[in-house]
């Protein structure tokens, strides 16, 4: 190992946010909430209704009226006169109250109304500790969301990604998980040497990453509660571009044991490798289709970077091309429901994220920058998050399919690789 090998972890210790939120596009037609102010607690409270009022609003589909901004503010549902939250063209109101019984002990109950129909929506109770008020918060926030849109909600899901830093003239790569709005960050692994292509496990309990700590690619599994990690294959050959199986028991991956880039699948249980792919050209970034029938990778065997897929259930199955239109589609990623694909997409010189539907004959470029990369998309499938290069500084960027956009840029250094977790509850 080199001796200017700088490799540690701090497990469970937050650092101060590096990602900072700004909202740069909303819905064009949010849903409206009146937020009362909760029963109980009012530091408590103040410090939920923050948490929840940014997860909210930080979607861009959401307008969020405080108390200070209504005509009255009910303390019961008797106290509702529904035509004056109507005037103020609110769609729902959300109201309840916090109970901490001990130190540890929290619960808060709140309920939708629904102007509409004059009549509540949701009752619900979510338990939690006084020293954990953001996890409660954003298990509030996914069930206003999942009430209100129909989908549930990923405030409460996490983010990875790895950041590069330039400390005395020497680069310092990390990877960091985060909530979903940038908050309660924690590295995972500081190292002088590139850290690549993050990916949760399906219970978001572990994550697969490449390193470079020992001079060449290789991966490596992580632990996110205890930081214990493990080298998946230890030989002599490159391997990057780990992608696990919505089993957990695989993870397919990119070998160079022969001299070229194909696809592998690992059987995490007993080391087992089965080779998928055998062509000249490069194939690599392999993912999972999301019941784990498929594979898709990005192969140049048809002259230019482009999407193909594998049918793991048939015997012998050819990769079928599932991209046409330009010379570049690449690092591709399913819809959470297998309707679609969002992928890197070329259009002259510009690297846009784009969707494609497979009812579809032509793709959606959803971004319009000059250097758009790394997709990763929320478990709910209405929100994508990748990295983008702003005046030579690589931050993170997303956009709802709903037509709202945000960025998170990191106060120091440099952005890249996000990868969202599953959901954690």
């Amino acid at each position: 190992m080199k001796n200017f090998l700088l490799l540690f972890f701090i497990i469970s210790q937050s650092i101060h946010s590096e990602l900072v939120l700004e909202i740069t596009k909303g819905s064009d037609d949010p849903y409206s909430i009146a937020l009362i102010n909760f029963k109980g607690s009012k530091n408590i409270n103040n410090q939920i209704s923050s948490v929840v009022i940014n997860n909210l609003k930080r979607t861009g589909e959401f307008r969020i009226l405080e108390d200070k901004q209504l005509l009255s503010s009910p303390v019961n549902q008797e106290d509702i006169n529904f035509d004056e939250f109507r005037l103020l063209n609110v769609d729902f109101i959300v109201m309840g109250s916090t109970n901490q019984e001990d130190r540890n002990d929290l619960s808060v109950t709140y309920e939708i109304y629904s102007v509409n129909k004059r009549s509540k929506i949701r009752t619900s109770t979510v338990y939690g500790i006084p020293n954990r008020l953001r996890q409660l918060s954003h298990y509030i926030s996914d069930g206003i969301y999942e009430e209100v849109t129909g989908m549930k909600g990923v405030a409460s899901t996490r983010l990875l990604y790895v950041t590069e830093q330039i400390v005395d003239g020497n680069s310092i790569f990390k990877l960091v998980v985060a909530d979903a709005d940038g908050e309660n960050e924690q590295v995972l692994l500081r190292s002088r040497e590139p850290i690549i292509s993050p990916s949760w496990s399906p219970n978001s309990k572990e994550v697969a990453y490449v390193s470079f700590e020992t001079g060449m690619a290789k991966v490596y599994i992580q632990n996110i509660a205890t930081g214990t990690r493990e080298l998946v294959i230890e030989n002599s050959s490159q391997i990057s571009s780990p992608s696990w199986s919505p089993n957990g028991k695989f993870l397919s991956l990119t070998l160079y044991q022969d001299g070229n880039a194909e696809i592998y699948i690992l059987n995490l249980k007993n080391r087992n490798l089965t080779r998928l792919t055998n062509h000249y050209s490069i194939d690599t970034e392999s993912v999972w289709s999301p019941n784990g029938s498929k594979i898709m990778f990005t192969s140049g065997r048809s002259g230019s970077p482009q999407l193909y897929e594998i049918n793991l259930r048939k015997s012998n199955s050819k990769p079928k091309r599932l991209t046409f239109e330009g010379n570049y589609n690449a690092k591709g990623s399913y819809l959470p429901n297998g309707d679609g694909i969002v992928f890197v997409h070329r259009k002259e010189d510009n690297f846009q994220i784009s969707l494609k539907y497979f009812n579809e004959n032509f793709i959606r470029p959803l971004t319009n920058s000059r250097l758009d990369e790394s997709p990763s998309i929320s478990p709910n499938g209405n929100v994508i998050i990748y990295a983008i290069s702003e005046d030579g500084t690589g931050l993170l960027a997303g956009l709802t399919l709903s037509g709202a956009r945000f960025r998170l840029p990191v106060k120091i250094g440099q952005v890249r690789e996000p990868s969202w977790s599953g959901f954690l509850r």
